[in-house]
């Protein structure tokens, strides 16, 4: 049975379809909605944002380095100043296999196990995005090697950089000091010092000496390009450019001449000089031995080279000059001489006993003069040329350290003398006060100050304890009748903008309150010492005037009765050498503190040292046997021995 035809409605149909368009129309205009505020938001709304966006993509700030400032003797010659060299650099975020870039590199250039050791130690304490140096100092062949192979080494880069070089290395390695790699600890003191925007892109920064102290002055100040750059990364052109300012340049009191020549003098052995002009504090030569090669710390030291400069038994990183501390043995006896004189313990005109022995009342210990049968019967001034030990252990005794170190301590003694150079030792000057806190934390009767102790301090032994800087500050204020400045390196800093200079003005810091008759009274037993003294042999065939005083200071105690045997000990327990002097005596230009560690008697091998390095200064003459002039002088009879405290 067929089922009847139905037919379609077409008002029906036609109002489903005007439904659906609407629909459809409605969607169309709810979507042309979302997009225009979409665009609105993003057009309008966000436009300076995303305009910022755009333009830090399309824009780089490339740092532009400074040239690090030179540093000068007072003649213009040059310590230390800057070469440009390719480097090597590896970038470890850019690269998908390290080991294996570094074998392909191996094949370029000369990478020694050396440089990847260094590499591997910065790389530890670097961040992953950061550029290291695999190689420093690339030939050109190097550098054009590695150049051609960019192509197949991501994160690979040849950079010409600045690179610090110091000519005289270890002869100046403990005044200038040297720059190292930027490590964390200079991040975070750069932060606290508002200072990191201008060390952008900067990988070195002075760590210890006057690369150290100056740093401010000598880095200069960071230039910037604004660089447009394709897609890609690469620079299209440049679109403005902030020129760096070069670091200022230093320029110093020290006179390299007088370096070298306190170097030659000095030889292979350990010690240190200083010399200073007693008229503005400015330090001439300011020499420890043995040095170290300031560029070995320049990109980071290896382990194996660091090891062997800190376990080296000569202790070559020590600075002795500003740090090393050593009992001043009879260089201390012209500033007791002062405090005795200040504080009318003795008069100049008085005579007193130098026997050959001397013992404090109820003990029999001996306190041996160095002169057996000692100097009889002398004044002061005649005690400081023959140097006599029994006489300084009576006066020290009649006047208690608290005669003694207040007016020794005026000298600088025992504190800080200010030099422009980080890490400076006090030294001691012992005093009650002192004793007490030094041995704090011992029993009652140890931190106690006895009467005793005063007797080895009275010849420079017991706890006294100076800096080779400290000593040479001293005969300076001595030489100079009681005028101190304080000891400076640096006299000039010439700007690089405008070449002007700032001078470091020589202003007295005091002037000790002192008579000049006594000035004059210890002076001349201190010339004394150079004409019929202990340090008589030296001044043969003097030009000028010279006033000095020797010194032998002990390492070990030497036993009641036995007597020094040098060649029986160890040479790191002999005798130090000490020498203190200065000269014109009328008029000072120069004033010296020389100690030669483990060398004996001061009169055998630092006093030779200030001859020869006062001959060069005062007269341009230049010692002919070199070796001839630095010999141990021989003892005869005793006349010339110098002092050994029992």
């Amino acid at each position: 049975m067929r089922r009847p035809t139905r037919f379609k409605n077409p008002q029906n149909d036609e109002e489903q379809f005007e439904l659906r368009l609407v629909i459809a129309y409605a969607l169309i205009i709810l979507m042309f909605l979302v997009l225009l505020s979409r665009f609105i938001w993003l057009q309008v709304l966000q436009h300076d944002h995303f305009s910022t966006l755009a333009q830090n993509n399309r824009i780089s700030l490339v740092p532009i380095l400074p040239n690090r400032g030179l540093i000068l003797d007072r003649n213009g010659v040059v310590l230390a100043q800057n070469y440009s060299a390719y480097t090597l650099e590896l970038t470890p975020s850019k690269m998908p296999d390290l080991d294996a870039t570094i074998n392909k590199l191996k094949t370029l250039a000369d990478v020694t196990p050396r440089d990847e050791k260094l590499f591997k130690k910065l790389l530890a304490e670097s961040k992953n995005f950061e550029s290291i140096p695999l190689k420093v100092k690339l030939t050109d062949a190097e550098a054009a090697r590695v150049a051609s192979h960019a192509w197949e080494l991501p994160g690979v880069e040849v950079k010409a950089r600045l690179f610090r070089d110091y000519p005289y290395k270890e002869m100046t390695s403990h005044v200038l000091g040297y720059i190292g790699r930027i490590n964390q600890k200079d991040k975070e003191r750069l932060d606290d010092e508002d200072k990191t925007t201008n060390y952008k892109g900067t990988n070195y920064i002075g760590k210890t000496g006057l690369e150290a102290v100056y740093e401010d002055d000598l880095h200069g100040q960071v230039g910037f390009e604004e660089v447009e750059t394709d897609s890609g990364g690469r620079a299209v052109r440049t679109l403005r450019r902030t020129p760096p300012i070069n670091g200022n340049t230093l320029k110093l009191a020290l006179d390299i001449r007088l370096q070298e020549m306190a170097d030659k003098l000095f030889g292979d052995r350990r010690g240190a000089l200083v010399a200073i002009d007693p008229n503005t504090g400015g330090v001439l030569a300011f020499l420890s031995k043995p040095g170290f090669d300031p560029s070995l710390f320049i990109d980071g030291i290896d382990s194996q080279t660091w090891s062997s400069l800190n376990t080296d038994w000569q202790k070559p990183l020590v600075n002795r000059a500003l740090r090393g501390t050593y009992p001043p043995g009879s260089t201390f006896k012209p500033f007791m001489s002062m405090a005795a004189l200040v504080t009318h313990s003795i008069g100049m005109h008085d005579i007193r006993p130098a026997p050959g022995y001397f013992t404090l009342p109820g003990s029999s210990h001996q306190f041996r003069d160095s002169k057996k049968g000692g100097n009889g019967m002398v004044n002061l001034q005649r005690a400081i040329t023959v140097s006599s030990d029994t006489f300084f252990y009576k006066l020290a005794w009649d006047m208690g350290i608290d005669k003694i170190h207040p007016v020794v301590g005026s000298f600088g003694l025992g504190s800080k003398t200010g030099i422009d150079l980080d890490g400076e030792a006090s030294g001691v000057l012992p005093s009650k006060e002192w004793k007490a806190k030094r041995f704090a934390r011992y029993k009652p009767e140890v931190r106690r100050w006895y009467p005793a102790d005063v007797v080895s301090v009275g010849i420079g032994q017991g706890f006294n304890s100076y800096t080779p800087l400290q000593m040479a500050n001293a005969t300076a204020i001595m030489a100079n009748n009681g005028i101190a400045f304080k000891p400076h390196l640096v006299q000039q800093i010439v700007d690089s903008k405008t070449g002007g200079v700032r001078l470091i003005e020589p202003k007295p810091i005091k002037q000790l309150p002192y008579p000049q008759e006594y000035f004059d009274y210890i002076k001349e037993g201190m010339r004394g010492v150079m004409i019929s003294g202990t340090g008589a042999r030296v001044g043969i065939g003097l030009q000028y005037s010279m006033a000095g005083k020797t010194g032998t200071a002990q390492v070990v105690a030497i036993k009641q009765g036995a007597k020094y045997n040098a060649s029986a000990l160890a040479e790191q327990y002999r005798d130090h050498s000490w020498f203190i002097a200065f000269a014109p005596v009328e008029k000072p230009k120069i004033a010296v503190a020389i100690i030669v560690e483990n060398a004996g008697f001061g009169a055998a091998a630092a006093a030779p040292v200030a001859r020869g390095l006062f001959d060069f200064y005062l007269l341009g003459k230049v010692p002919k046997d070199m070796n001839g002039l630095l010999k141990t002088i021989p003892q005869e009879n005793g006349d010339v021995s110098e002092d050994a405290a029992d």
